[in-house]
Order: structure tokens, then C-alpha cells, then sequence
């Protein structure tokens, strides 16, 4: 594909329609089933988190925590993601030097590490995705089919989705939630971010993450230790690859992982997928 071609290799139709379905799938059933496994999977480890406190330190604060646990995960799934798209943006180097990544996230093991991991990954979609949409708008990648914009829109929201319920797990264990992009790629994500020039370059990063992403959820599967946590992954999983999905048709190429040269490969390698490094 020629730099200065923006055509994409579906009708916009087509795109249309597959971002609705994209949408619809999540919202009936991908969105509830990861809502109700990280609101269940949260109080848990809120439970144990007060569990773990010296009674001496029990307090009228830490009550009011524990009295609205559930109800707190519940709002930290709905008002979160909300600000995810601004915080998600912010320099990596505002990130250490708030401390972000030598504090909270240094103190992370086992299944939260993983969590932090994932909520970073999600960030960093949500990063190029916006990032995307702001070039898009300026004019800077030439004409944009408008059809694009909507599926960009669509499957970041729901990378805020993915990360606001990481966060809700972490804030209930006590540890602050995850506003930075992956430290291990985000240096990468910016340099080829800068190298974009229309759309099919914007949108070939974008199929990186997600195959990024769902490489980890399905490495993850076999190292998380709680039920509730490998049933977040495992709901969050499917639509990172049919966000793939997407975009390999959008793209025409073979709708599914592929070797660089485009052979098409029968199971999801976890060649891509990310480990804490905490």
C-alpha cells in the first residue's frame, strides 16, 4: 500500500456494519460478563485487605471503605473511564516523576501485578487510539473515510472500559489506580506513532496493540491464581481480538494472526504478550 493512499480495502458500509455488531456483542455480553467478574473479584480482595489490617487500626474511615466496597466498585466502573482518555495521554515521564511507576506499582505482585499490566496496556490503546483521532481531525492524515473515525471511537471506549475494571481491582486492594501508558512499549508506540502519515499506517499500529493485548490476556490465563481474575481477562480477551478482526479486514488482509509475511497462523501465538515487570 502506497504512503499516500488512504483508502481503506472494505466499503464503509461494511465497516459500519461491523463496528455495530463489534458494539452490540460487547454491550450484551462481553461489558456485563467483565463487569460483574471484576466487581466480584474486587470485593474480594477488599475483603481480604481489611482482613489483613491490625484491628487497632480499624477505624470509622476504614468502615465507611468497607461498608461501600461493593457499591464503590460499582462507580469506579461507571466514572472511570471518563477521565482514562485524558489520563492516558500524559507524558511518561510525568508518570515517574509523580512516582507512579516506582511507588504502588513496585509493590505489586501476583494477580494485582498482572492487573497493572493490563490497566497500562489498555492505557496505552486509549493513547494511540486518541491520539489518532486528534491527527485524524487536524488534517493530518488526509482524507478520512467516515466510517474509520466511528470503529476508533467505538473500540476505544471499550479499552476504557478494560482499564476502568482493572483499576476498580486495585483501588479495592488499596493501590492507586493505573493512568500511565505501558512503560515497556510506550516508547516504541510514540516513535512509530510519529512515523504515521495517513490512515492504513495508524490503523496497522493499532492492530499491534491489539494483538499485543489480546496475547497477554490469553498468556495471562495461565499464570492469574483467582477464578474471578482469569474470568476478567477471559471477557476482555475476545474483543481485543475482534477489534483485530476488524482491522484486518479493513486493512485486506487475512482476519487473524499472521506471520509478517501474511501466512496465516491456525492458534494465537503469545509471541506479543507482555509480563510485569514489577
Amino acid at each position: 500500500m502506497s504512503a499516500d493512499n488512504n483508502d481503506i480495502q472494505i466499503t464503509e458500509g461494511q465497516l459500519r456494519a461491523m463496528t455495530s455488531d463489534l458494539d452490540g456483542l460487547n454491550t450484551e455480553q462481553c461489558y456485563p460478563a467483565m463487569t460483574a467478574a471484576a466487581q466480584s473479584w474486587a470485593q474480594d480482595v477488599a475483603d481480604e485487605r481489611r482482613q489483613a489490617e491490625p484491628r487497632r487500626h480499624f477505624s470509622r474511615r476504614s468502615f465507611l471503605f468497607g461498608a461501600g466496597g461493593a457499591i464503590a466498585g460499582g462507580l469506579v466502573l461507571a466514572t472511570t473511564s471518563s477521565s482514562l482518555a485524558a489520563a492516558a495521554t500524559r507524558p511518561m515521564a510525568a508518570a515517574k516523576a509523580s512516582g507512579e511507576l516506582t511507588g504502588d506499582a513496585a509493590k505489586l505482585t501476583g494477580d494485582l501485578a498482572i492487573a497493572a499490566l493490563a490497566a497500562s496496556l489498555e492505557n496505552l490503546a486509549v493513547f494511540a487510539y486518541t491520539a489518532g483521532l486528534s491527527a485524524a481531525k487536524a488534517g493530518k492524515l488526509g482524507a478520512v473515510p467516515a466510517a474509520v473515525p466511528t470503529f476508533v471511537t467505538t473500540a476505544r471506549s471499550q479499552h476504557m472500559q478494560h482499564a476502568a475494571a482493572w483499576n476498580s481491582v486495585l483501588t479495592a486492594a488499596g493501590y492507586k489506580a493505573v493512568t500511565y501508558t505501558d512503560p515497556a512499549l510506550t516508547p516504541m508506540v510514540e516513535k512509530d506513532f510519529a512515523a504515521v502519515k495517513n490512515i492504513p499506517d495508524l490503523l496497522n499500529l493499532a492492530l499491534t496493540l491489539e494483538n499485543v493485548a489480546a496475547q497477554t490476556y490469553q498468556g495471562g490465563a495461565d499464570v492469574l491464581k483467582s477464578a474471578k481474575a482469569r474470568a476478567v481477562a477471559a471477557s476482555i480477551q475476545p474483543v481485543e481480538m475482534q477489534h483485530a478482526a476488524v482491522l484486518y479486514f479493513v486493512l485486506g488482509k487475512y482476519p487473524g494472526i499472521q506471520t509478517a509475511s501474511g501466512t496465516p497462523l491456525a492458534f494465537n501465538p503469545l509471541t506479543l504478550a507482555q509480563k510485569p515487570t514489577s
